[in-house]
């Protein structure tokens, strides 16, 4: 997460009923990036349209060119941008952002739900999480069970604390991952980190008591101690339908808003 002072969003109209352009903002090019992907993230600047030449923005942000490119080439690799001949940088399709980018999870703010990403993050754990608990009770290594132990531990004495709550949840999804020893979901747990610790912090959000989440999660781990491969696969379902149960509000939203209806 980038840190430093970031003004954020542009201002609001003037007198003149005009759009003030916003403050300008410190010369250090992490808070230029995060400046122009807030804008770009909050429609400022809409899918399809064009950034302000490279000289706009130096003026803007009180920065040089070289930092103003930089900034520019990172949003490109997240896919917020392009460069077109004779058109300049141009905001891309929201199809081709990369929503599991972290950065781009925290600049989207509250706006994340209209593309759904909760209930196709949901749709990807159901379709892998399972068959990798199933393979991790056959595959699993004995340090690799005792480190799940140990994230489950993490979460029991987090207490009320959501937020190391939350990390020891998503080390404990992405060990499970790796516990089962195929290739492609030990990929997967690094490509889907920001992205499953955005669901997770959603999901312990809503919850008073995670007296059943820890239950199930401990079951997982036994199962798996048991080389249960039947018993680890039954905890991963139960533990999504949980999941499912406590998102159930925001799962709606973000179908009716994708949907538009």
């Amino acid at each position: 997460m980038e840190t430093g002072p970031v003004t954020g969003q542009a201002g609001g109209p003037d007198a003149g009923g005009e759009i003030a352009p916003p403050a300008r903002r410190p010369r250090v090019q992490k808070n230029v990036t995060t400046a122009l992907g807030l804008d770009i993230c909050s429609e400022r600047y809409p899918v399809g349209t064009a950034l302000p030449k490279e000289s706009d923005l130096c003026e803007l942000y009180g920065v040089s060119r070289t930092v103003v490119r930089e900034s520019l080439k990172i949003l490109a690799t997240k896919g917020l941008v392009n460069s077109r001949p004779r058109v300049g940088t141009v905001v891309c399709d929201k199809a081709e952002w990369n929503l599991l980018d972290a950065q781009i999870l925290e600049w989207m703010g509250p706006r994340i739900q209209d593309l759904d990403l909760l209930g196709c993050i949901l749709e990807t754990r159901r379709t892998v999480e399972p068959v990798a608990a199933e393979f991790a009770a056959e595959r699993a290594s004995v340090q690799e069970i005792a480190d799940l132990e140990a994230a489950w531990k993490r979460m029991h004495d987090a207490g009320p604390d959501t937020e190391a709550f939350t990390r020891a949840d998503v080390q404990f999804h992405e060990i499970l991952l790796k516990a089962s020893h195929n290739q492609v979901f030990r990929q997967l747990s690094s490509i889907i980190h920001a992205a499953l610790m955005y669901s997770l912090h959603r999901s312990n959000e809503v919850i008073d008591h995670r007296d059943e989440a820890l239950d199930i999660h401990r079951d997982l781990v036994e199962a798996l101690r048991l080389r249960d491969g039947a018993a680890a696969r039954a905890a991963s379902h139960r533990m999504l339908d949980t999941a499912v149960r406590d998102l159930a509000p925001a799962l709606r939203g973000g179908r009716q808003d994708a949907d538009g209806s």
